[in-house]
């Protein structure tokens, strides 16, 4: 009895130290974060104005969010390298508004979409990494594999287009609290993932 007493208590102690240190050992994290005023949003808005000038009025806009995951390896206690995956969509309708049409009667000409794909090598900076709460930053450059598709109503041949793009994202002060290996978190910054995202973070 004494034996089981003792080995009960050994183990105890053991899942005990384990909650507490286990934090420092956790080298790894994913992440799920949601956005708001991505980089795309802010092309978009520019491309925008160009149809304007050419005689289009774009209505019906549906902005989805950037949707972005995160993993990181931690090198040390304060720095982090790994790669952030973005996703935003932006869909629009196009009027005609040239001079031979009034526009209380304006036809719609076509449906553009755009979709964007981004992937981001980062580093992170931990400035406090405790057991229950974290502050950091990260800074971000890569790429964004950008589709643009026009489905014109009078059945013209449809028109797509595909670029890359440089972009980033700068997250100036992220804070993240929760247990040493579930968290919360939000960052403010500008970027590809917007310049205010929010999420969760599982670290291991």
């Amino acid at each position: 009895m004494k034996k089981i007493i003792s080995m009960a208590i050994a183990l105890i102690m053991a899942v005990n130290v384990n909650a507490q240190e286990g934090y420092e050992d956790t080298k790894h994290e994913v992440s799920i974060a949601f956005g708001i005023e991505a980089n795309s949003q802010w092309i978009d808005d520019f491309e925008t104005g160009f149809t304007v000038l050419s005689g289009y009025r774009c209505e019906n806009e549906k902005y989805m969010e950037p949707i972005s995951a995160e993993y990181f390896y931690h090198i040390n206690k304060w720095l982090g390298i790994g790669s952030i995956f973005v996703y935003g969509k932006h869909k629009q309708e196009l009027y005609d508004i040239s001079s031979s049409k009034h526009i209380s009667y304006d036809d719609r000409v076509a449906k553009r979409s755009y979709n964007y794909y981004t992937l981001l090598p980062t580093v992170k900076f931990n400035f406090v990494r405790k057991k229950n709460f974290g502050l950091y930053s990260k800074a971000g450059l890569g790429v964004t594999y950008r589709t643009e598709s026009m489905d014109y109503d009078d059945g013209s041949e449809d028109y797509s287009e595909k670029a890359l793009l440089f972009n980033w994202q700068l997250s100036l002060i992220g804070v993240e609290a929760g247990s040493p290996y579930m968290r919360a978190f939000a960052e403010l910054g500008f970027g590809e993932q917007g310049i205010v995202c929010a999420g969760l973070r599982y670290k291991f």
